[in-house]
């Protein structure tokens, strides 16, 4: 997708089991199982670094307390012009 991230996931490797049902229910599949291994034996889940939405699917399917955290990030501030151009004076006098 390669669009502005919306989310940030931070995911504790000594608290992931490893069971990869965040990585399953992932909608933009921004999540992929660590190839190194955790304390548990076990490939840990982590974060690709792009594309999260925010949305927390793998925060609410995660069955280890604590081992997933979604922020939501805030959109950077859009500058808009003016809407309306500022009102000029008309002499009327000098049209009569």
């Amino acid at each position: 997708m390669s669009s502005q991230p919306r989310g940030n996931v931070i995911i504790d490797p000594e608290e992931c089991k490893g069971c990869g049902l965040c990585v399953e229910s992932c909608p933009p599949e921004c999540l992929e199982l660590a190839p190194e291994l955790n304390h548990y034996g076990v490939h840990a889940a982590q974060y690709t670094g792009e594309d999260c939405n925010g949305c927390g699917a793998c925060f609410y399917c995660c069955p280890e307390p604590g081992a997933i955290t979604v922020e939501r990030l805030t959109p950077p501030a859009k500058t808009a012009a003016p809407a309306v151009p500022p009102k000029q004076e008309v002499n009327h006098a000098a049209a009569l």
